[in-house]
């Protein structure tokens, strides 16, 4: 096998291969040599989705007849996600930003632990994207991405925003992907699931992206990707910060964005009975129940 492969493959390192080799090269001749032969510098490029699940297709089909049949009765369909967790602290983000010449935002120059914050102080926004009305909602949160805090804050979107958006419906429909706390597996989040339903009276439906296409949910490119672009080159100090950045960001296209923080305390570990899960009224749909479902709000007897 080429010792190539497992070696940094930079210019003056290429040189140094092709010297040790009997050849007069240099780091530059190296750079032409590489252009004429159709090479230029490249970071990885993120489009390859995993692996290709045979329903795959059928799925999208699915899911998009579901999100089409809730939009046509004017009930509301909701993208839902965990956004990555941000370090608290002092810290540069990526990016840049507008600021007088010579007066850059000054940072910590490592990452070591904020004596201030401690030792795992971390925002965790989870967002809730209203296809219908372009709206988004992220709760952020400082503790755990379990399945309590993902259905927290549906809930909290639900009292401070989709019950007015929404007053006449008794249905709701939720796509997420397979894994994470809205995970098809996560006992977590269809148990909570089912005590929102309870309290609200509402019929929730959920419809999962097929595994490895997590990418493909509007969330992604239609709330996460324009907050992102809202902090580039701030420091996420704390997470009121965070919170008021979210809350800032719009869009051309009338994108309005609502924030808030949650403090709560999410454990981990929680045992959630076979016995007592299998009795909620959580009825599996007749094309991949593992992937489609609808939570009642009454319990099974």
């Amino acid at each position: 096998m080429s010792p190539l492969r497992w070696t940094s493959k930079s210019t003056y390192r290429l040189a140094e291969e092709l010297i040790e080799e009997g050849f007069e090269a240099s780091a530059e001749l190296v750079r032409r040599l590489l252009h004429q032969l159709g090479y230029s510098l490249q970071a990885p490029a993120k489009v390859k989705a995993g692996r290709n699940h045979p329903d795959r297709s059928d799925q999208f089909d699915y899911l998009n007849s579901k999100v089409s049949e809730f939009l046509d009765a004017g009930h509301p369909v909701i993208s839902v996600d965990t956004k990555k967790r941000e370090p608290l602290g002092n810290y540069g983000s990526a990016g840049r930003e507008w600021r007088p010449v010579g007066e850059p935002l000054e940072v910590r120059d490592h990452s070591f632990v904020d004596p201030e914050l401690g030792d795992h102080a971390a925002a965790i926004p989870h967002g809730i994207y209203d296809i219908a009305n372009n709206e988004g909602w992220v709760t952020v949160g400082d503790n755990h991405d379990t399945g309590e805090f993902a259905v927290n804050s549906i809930r909290q979107w639900w009292i401070g925003l989709g019950a007015k958006r929404f007053p006449n419906t008794t249905n709701i429909l939720i796509t997420a992907d397979c894994g994470g706390s809205n995970s098809t597996r996560a006992r977590s989040w269809k148990w909570h699931l089912a005590k929102l339903a309870a309290e609200t009276g509402l019929t929730i439906t959920v419809c999962h992206y097929p595994p490895g296409t997590s990418k493909w949910n509007k969330i992604e490119h239609r709330l996460f990707s324009y907050i992102t672009m809202n902090w580039r080159g701030r420091a996420l100090t704390d997470l009121r910060t965070i919170v008021e950045l979210i809350a800032a960001t719009t869009t051309e296209t009338g994108l309005t964005v609502h924030a808030i923080a949650d403090t709560n305390t999410y454990p981990t570990g929680i045992d959630y009975p076979k016995t007592e899960f299998n009795k909620l009224p959580i009825q599996p749909h007749d094309w991949h129940g593992d992937w489609n479902y609808t939570i009642t709000p009454k319990r099974s007897n």
